[in-house]
């Protein structure tokens, strides 16, 4: 470690956090410094009032309103020249990181028929999505800046693991958005047949990630704006199904199920693709109005949306039609509607379908790309990564994004699920043990929100989502288990390999002065 870093003085703020006398070490990585700075807090709060001592557990959605020791004091690290996102687009936002409507679903019911289905997309949020969310909603607003997840882990398990974790879950992230342009143009095939394959396909994605692509880059308030009316017309004509199938409806077929001819593997991976990604939104916290309130809110509301926009369509096309479990596929919705309504519901549905892609698209890139800012801000990536754009977006992560999805848009629809849900489950393991140890370290600073759980409350609520992922990990192909492998190799490589070059200077890394100091000197 260089000499100035040595004989840095430490200094309190205002709140109550240690902060290096030069927070911005131009040329020295976060990496270097050591997470101790956490138990000056324990023992500055040990010495105040109690009533700072203790943590008061509010349910998700509300605010507690009292006043603690914060890492970010509510005011993202942003530059506040940038327009900020509020709650409403917030929702929409994490809808389509999430899930962007029933669209993607059918297979649940073509591996597992009608009633292990509907009992799927009830009982899975609670072993799954309200975990992932709580979590989400603890650590983003004890966090609220764009790195999300990947400074969770560092400041848990160090920077090494927090590397591993950014590169996990960008990965995974740019895989899953590999998908969408896929189902896109799975839905509008049937209209407009010369997209079913070869050249002129090629070009249809290529052309669509271009326009994506660019909405990004005009700014994050216009993608979440965008997001809402997306979002408004994919649910719509669900609603107007529903209404319609009333006459139509037996419930005697919601119960069809047979466990002797059950595709467990897909079943799985397809209730798994549809409701995870809730951690998502931590790497936008920054770029969100009032985060210690604005993130829990968003959190909950959204993910009342997203099982309520599984479940009705799922009742509506298994109750009103006789089962064929053969003809539930990507994009047998649009038949759904056609019987039920006729052709002109079809139409909405294969619109609806299309443009909840886009809106899953530009989500999911907006999440990506402010991640490899964020990392950037941090000192985890050369400082080229931090650069915005004169709207306020990450222009080279936007690139980075795109490209990504450019190159993996080759690969099927089931071996994008299985890649990126094998890569997630490896981050979201991190994710768990990085929540666990920072209550258990470090319990006494404060959390604007924080799961109304002790510690032994904590774990347990772990271990189910857990086992859930061993589950997923096992049923994975060797092919998928290979690809993925091979993936995590290269990060635990490339860490490496960035730290040697900003040794040598061929990089240049710093650290972003408006960001709060997480770490002590050494």
């Amino acid at each position: 470690m260089s000499d100035d870093m040595q004989h840095s003085t430490i200094e309190i703020s205002s709140h109550g956090l240690p902060v290096s006398a030069d927070p911005v070490l131009s040329g020295t990585h976060a990496s270097t410094i050591l997470p101790s700075s956490l138990d000056v807090v324990d023992q500055k709060l040990s010495n105040t009032t109690e009533a700072k001592q203790h943590q008061v557990s509010v349910p998700m959605g509300e605010h507690s309103g009292i006043e603690y020791v914060e890492f970010g004091e509510g005011a993202s690290p942003t530059l506040d020249k940038f327009r900020k996102v509020s709650i409403i687009p917030l929702v929409f936002l994490i809808f389509y990181e999430v899930s962007g409507g029933p669209f993607g679903v059918e297979d649940c019911v073509n591996a597992a028929g009608p009633l292990l289905a509907l009992l799927g997309f009830l009982v899975f949020p609670f072993i799954w999505s309200v975990p992932e969310a709580l979590i989400t909603a603890e650590l983003g607003t004890m966090f609220p800046e764009n790195g999300g997840y990947v400074v969770w882990v560092s400041a848990a398990l160090g920077p090494f693991w927090g590397f591993q974790q950014g590169w996990m879950k960008w990965l995974s992230g740019v895989i899953d958005n590999a998908l969408y342009p896929v189902l896109f143009l799975d839905y509008i095939k049937s209209a407009i047949p010369i997209l079913a394959g070869g050249f002129p396909r090629v070009i249809a994605v290529l052309v669509l990630t271009v326009i994506l692509t660019y909405l990004n880059y005009r700014g994050l308030t216009i993608v979440g704006w965008v997001a809402v009316l997306l979002g408004v017309f994919s649910i719509l004509p669900f609603v107007v199904m529903g209404l319609i199938s009333i006459p139509k409806l037996e419930p005697s077929r919601w119960l069809v199920v047979n466990l002797h001819n059950v595709d467990w593997g897909l079943y799985l991976n397809t209730l798994f693709w549809n409701l995870n990604y809730w951690d998502s939104v931590s790497t936008l916290a920054g770029e969100v109005e009032n985060p210690g309130k604005t993130l829990p809110k968003a959190l909950f509301y959204a993910l009342i949306f997203v099982i309520l926009g599984y479940f009705f369509p799922l009742l509506i096309g298994t109750g009103a039609i006789p089962l064929d479990r053969e003809l539930w596929t990507d994009g047998y919705f649009s038949d759904i509607a056609k019987t039920i309504g006729g052709v002109w519901l079809r139409g909405w549905v294969q619109g609806a379908s299309a443009v909840s892609n886009m809106g899953m698209f530009v989500a999911e890139m907006s999440s990506d790309s402010f991640q490899l800012l964020g990392m950037a801000e941090r000192g985890m990536l050369p400082a080229f990564f931090s650069k915005r754009s004169r709207h306020g977006t990450p222009l080279v992560g936007i690139l980075f994004s795109a490209s990504g999805v450019v190159l993996l848009s080759w690969l099927s629809f089931q071996e994008i699920v299985a890649a990126e849900n094998f890569l997630y489950c490896f981050g979201m393991i991190l994710e768990f043990i990085a929540f666990v140890r920072l209550r258990m370290k470090y319990p006494a600073v404060s959390r604007p929100y924080k799961i109304p759980l002790g510690t032994i409350g904590s774990i347990i609520m772990c271990i189910p989502p857990t086992v859930l992922i061993c589950v997923v990990l096992a049923l994975s192909t060797l092919k998928i288990f290979v690809i993925s492998l091979v993936a995590l190799l290269v990060g635990f490589g490339l860490q490496p390999c960035l730290r040697y070059s900003e040794k040598k200077q061929w990089l240049r890394f710093s650290v972003n002065s408006d960001l709060r100091d997480i770490h002590a000197c050494d």
